[in-house]
């Protein structure tokens, strides 16, 4: 993978269950450069994240992003990104990588929600791809060629996660302490 190729990562930083998370969007390139950043919310709980990635994607206003890539689709307490629509709309590669091994979110979806908002989740979450493990982390991907996606995941990780979705991440813990100052 060239050293020029840039992706969006998209992590978001919130407080308890109730309220509104921030998400911020980092442009990074392979060679650990980022080249950009926005801003948004999502409301937590809510089912309103996929339109969050969307609109970070364009207030990054970038021509040259060759991948989005998430930190997980269940960002701000169950609220699930639908990577196929994010594709869809964006036109670029989508990406979500998690940390850790588990058996899905299906049973706390069950246990958190009733009626049409755990169906509605349910109905999302089992629409996406199957997670595969990729060294240490566990990566779904839209719109791009396993091996291919596997390969820059791969590219962009130095130390454990994805430069980034980490840098994003610490881009929306930022933003979220002074918010709370």
């Amino acid at each position: 993978m060239k050293k020029g190729v840039r992706a969006l990562g998209v992590a978001e930083s919130y407080r308890g269950q109730t309220g509104e998370s921030y998400l911020a969007g980092a442009v990074v390139r392979a060679s650990r450069v980022a080249d950009g950043f926005a801003f948004t919310n999502a409301t937590v709980g809510g089912t309103d994240a996929t339109d969050a990635v969307i609109r970070l994607y364009d207030r990054v206003d970038r021509d040259d992003l060759r991948l989005v890539m998430l930190s997980g689709v269940a960002l701000s307490w169950y609220n699930f990104v639908d990577l196929c629509r994010v594709y869809d709309e964006t036109g670029v590669p989508v990406v979500s990588v998690t940390y850790e091994e588990s058996n899905g979110l299906r049973d706390a979806v069950r246990n958190e929600f009733d009626g049409d908002a755990r169906d509605e989740r349910l109905e999302l979450y089992d629409s996406l791809p199957s997670r595969r493990r990729v060294g240490d982390l566990y990566v779904r991907s839209v719109g791009i060629p396993d091996g291919r996606a596997d390969k820059w995941v791969r590219g962009f990780t130095y130390d454990g996660r994805p430069e980034p979705v980490r840098v994003a991440r610490l881009a929306a813990r930022g933003l979220l302490d002074y918010e709370e100052d």
